[in-house]
């Protein structure tokens, strides 16, 4: 079996592949000074009960944007599932990057980007809801040509709150009007709404740019899911896009163990 571990600056996500096949998936909090130890705590129960053994692990992959937490992670690869895990690096993905630094791309963009190259079609706008909220846009040649990078939902609500003394911290959710009718309602709607158009005057600016005006717009990220519900913008949401091109990258890598 094949374990995938996506390293992002708010969770880390770990999942369970047999043959491609997603078996498991699980999330915690991203601590960098977590050490492997309780790593293995946390995850050995959930191993169990899900029914699976720490030893049926072969393979491990890494996706990290978080570089102190790495050397832990893969300790825990070394301890618990008695494997080197692999931690991605720009080499081993293939896509042509058109930056004019291509080394500050983070993985996981770059890791999103190859799976929807595979998976999904080009040219393409892939919308991350994580701690950044990001647009990665791809052309007709599945080159990776640039992006946008703005606070993510999260950061821009936990900042109102801490900047404003009479704002409470309200949770994201979609407001029924526009128009909130107490503070709470207003804050959701801006936050909500806003991102809303943010997401849809940004993908048409970025269509604007690009040489093909038709192409796929693609959302991931946690939140991905709720903001579909307010836009026709967004083609397609996928949660386990990272992970897709993480399984992707370890096929590539270990071409023999394509259906173990």
């Amino acid at each position: 079996m094949l374990l995938t571990i996506d390293i992002g600056n708010t969770n880390i996500v770990f999942a369970l592949y047999e043959g491609g096949t997603q078996k498991q998936v699980w999330r915690c909090q991203t601590e960098s000074s977590r050490t492997s130890d309780e790593y293995i705590s946390w995850l050995y129960p959930l191993f169990d009960q899900a029914g699976y053994k720490f030893d049926q692990i072969e393979r491990a992959i890494i996706s990290s944007v978080v570089p102190d937490a790495n050397y832990h992670l893969k300790q825990l690869c070394r301890n618990a599932f008695k494997c080197e895990a692999r931690l991605v690096t720009r080499d081993m993905i293939d896509l042509v990057v058109d930056m004019n630094k291509p080394e500050e791309v983070g993985a996981d963009r770059l890791v999103n980007s190859l799976a929807v190259k595979i998976h999904y079609k080009t040219p393409a706008i892939i919308i991350d809801f994580g701690t950044a909220t990001t647009f990665d846009v791809i052309d007709a040649q599945g080159h990776y040509v640039g992006g946008v990078i703005a606070p993510g939902v999260n950061l821009s609500v936990e900042a109102l709150h801490q900047a404003a003394a009479k704002l409470p911290r309200v949770g994201v959710e979609k407001p029924v009007c526009v128009i909130g009718k107490d503070t709470v309602s207003a804050m959701q709607s801006g936050v909500y709404w806003g991102y809303i158009a943010m997401i849809e005057g940004m993908v048409e600016r970025i269509r604007n740019e690009m040489e093909e005006k038709k192409c796929l717009v693609l959302a991931t990220g946690g939140l991905a899911s709720l903001f579909v519900q307010g836009t026709d913008v967004i083609d397609e949401v996928d949660s386990d896009l990272t992970l897709k091109g993480l399984v992707y990258i370890d096929q590539q890598q270990n071409p023999q163990k394509k259906a173990a």
